[in-house]
């Protein structure tokens, strides 16, 4: 008896633990900018929200304490991702990732700690060939928005995740049929019948991302809405008495983070042509790629 009444109380001890570092993760968060700093935050959700320009609705979606399927929401300012363990708030300046102590966060805080930091090509000043080198490379990820070269780092990251489960999955469901096929045992239908409710629910969870996916390239004013940085500059640039619109924002942090694609088609939005096309090629990679991994786990679930 008294054992049993020790063990409860571990129990118990456990997870008040682990609802309280969910508490902790719920006000936990690293932030990226535009010049390549870093630096972590402990805010709560009247912080961000006022620094972000979301509503409390947008931020519960983010909640680690709460279940929300996967989603991809575009606002005025900012774009609102849920990606399983990918909570973040994207900016056309900054990435507000959350709980980036997580495990299986911390491989996309590496990755946008990569990716998001400026050019070292000026350090170099252009002496040598790896400097030449550099200076292409920073050239290159400057033909893509800030907000979008962190939205691929997220979705590069979710997709490759789920490929990972996916192939865990295989891995061991062939075997295991094999075994039942060898001898049909308590012991061995218990572990196909594990695997399938793993495959079912790995399914849904690949579906929703890539039902988001589809969803985002189906409406070009939905994947309009994800483009910050244009926004903000058509928001920052008046109408000049041409007639022209000057779609360079004041600011020269977010004005050198703009592809010139984007500067060129920005006058799009006044409908001359397809103004998305950029956003929808980097959308479209993903997709491919999400779909690839449902086929997957369809072919996996007809030998179960």
């Amino acid at each position: 008896m008294a054992a049993a009444v020790a063990a409860a109380g571990g129990e118990a001890a456990a997870a008040a633990l682990a609802a309280a570092k969910k508490r902790a993760a719920s006000r936990s968060w690293i932030l990226f900018d535009a010049a390549g700093e870093e630096r972590e935050l402990d805010a709560d959700k009247y912080a961000i929200m006022h620094r972000v320009d979301i509503n409390a609705r947008d931020l519960r979606i983010l909640d680690p304490l709460l279940s929300y399927p996967s989603t991809i929401l575009g606002r005025e300012r900012a774009i609102v991702l849920n990606l399983e363990h990918i909570k973040a708030i994207v900016t056309s300046e900054e990435v507000l990732l959350r709980d980036p102590s997580d495990e299986n966060v911390i491989p996309v805080v590496e990755e946008l700690r990569r990716r998001l930091a400026p050019s070292s090509s000026a350090q170099h000043d252009g002496k040598d060939n790896l400097s030449g080198q550099h200076d292409a490379e920073a050239a290159e990820e400057d033909e893509s928005p800030f907000e979008f070269r962190a939205l691929e780092v997220t979705l590069e990251a979710i997709c490759s995740f789920l490929d990972a489960r996916t192939t865990e999955l295989e891995t061991n469901a062939y075997p295991a049929l094999d075994d039942l096929t060898s001898k049909i045992s308590s012991h061995n239908l218990d572990k196909v019948r594990k695997l399938k409710s793993g495959m079912t629910r790995l399914t849904a969870r690949v579906q929703k991302v890539r039902d988001e996916l589809e969803q985002l390239l189906d409406d070009d004013d939905d994947m309009a809405d994800l483009y910050l940085s244009r926004k903000l500059a058509g928001a920052s640039s008046p109408v000049s008495g041409s007639g022209g619109p000057n779609w360079f924002p004041a600011s020269p942090t977010i004005g050198s983070k703009i592809s010139r694609a984007s500067r060129a088609s920005a006058a799009t939005i006044h409908g001359n042509e397809n103004d998305v096309e950029e956003l929808e090629m980097l959308l479209e990679a993903y997709f491919m790629q999400i779909d690839g991994t449902l086929n997957k786990l369809t072919t996996v679930s007809w030998g179960t």
